[in-house]
């Protein structure tokens, strides 16, 4: 199986709609592997 193509600004919106989806801060952070510190910075941009 071929590795999948990711673009950041792609990866931010998944991560984005996670959270607007009602899904847990601290889980959709794990599975994106980011710090809390990167979600807030990511999150007060959007």
């Amino acid at each position: 199986m071929p590795w999948q193509e990711s673009n950041l600004v792609d990866e931010r919106v998944k991560f984005i709609a996670g959270l607007l989806d009602g899904e847990q801060m601290t889980s959709v952070c794990r599975e994106f592997g980011i710090s809390r510190k990167t979600h807030y910075k990511i999150f007060s941009r959007y």
